[in-house]
């Protein structure tokens, strides 16, 4: 079964986040930009999943497939126009609501700088799918499809033409799972820094229309 993710699943959705940042490799973009020991690192994303200010990380953009009654697998799907100023907001609101200061946001901030340089975003028109992950004891059932064939069709409904969905480079599962969905290669971004702090050179963005 596919359904909206609910504010109780804030858990379940800051873990698929995390999981879907790293792709294959141990360290993805809110590990570095946070710098904390993983307990903490999910429970800033578990308050951005439920904060008042939404972003691409919130419960509300989220749809969950079950399996047996339980989560198994997510993603989410949103407009790309204003992601990233919505995702800004949203860690400061929550960087404010834990205590830190101006100098720790700044810090923040200047860890996750290192992917604007390769970040391929979907063009203001487009469709977004993000965050795609499912539990390693589900995985090969299908539910990656499922969700992807819902959100496309929640897209269509939303009057967009176009979807977007970009991955790490070198996460071939990822691909090979989107280029079975209809999406095909728009463009990517490689970086030293970012392969150096990662271990993966880049962001690929693929496209399909809707």
């Amino acid at each position: 079964m596919i359904r909206p993710a609910r504010p109780e699943d804030a858990g379940f959705i800051a873990r698929n986040i995390l999981a879907a940042q790293r792709g294959p490799r141990p360290r993805g973009w809110f590990d570095i930009t946070l710098d904390v020991p993983e307990p903490q690192c999910l429970a800033f994303v578990e308050r951005l999943a439920t904060a008042q200010q939404r972003s691409w990380w919130h419960v509300s953009q989220f749809n969950i497939a079950e399996v047996d009654g339980e989560p198994a697998a997510a993603l989410c799907a949103l407009p790309a126009s204003g992601t990233l100023v919505a995702a800004r907001a949203a860690i400061a609101a929550v960087a404010g609501e834990r205590g830190l200061g101006e100098a720790e946001l700044a810090e923040i901030s200047r860890r996750g700088a290192y992917a604007a340089n390769c970040w391929v975003q979907g063009e203001e028109g487009d469709w977004l799918l993000e965050h795609v992950a499912t539990l390693p004891a589900y995985r090969g059932r299908g539910l990656v499809q499922a969700l992807i064939e819902h959100a496309l069709a929640s897209g269509n409904a939303a009057g967009f033409s176009r979807a977007s969905i970009s991955f790490l480079i070198g996460n071939d599962l990822a691909e090979r799972s989107y280029a079975k969905a209809g999406f095909a290669f728009a463009e990517e971004k490689r970086g030293p820094d970012f392969e150096a702090l990662t271990g993966a050179p880049g962001f690929r963005r693929f496209v399909r229309a809707i």
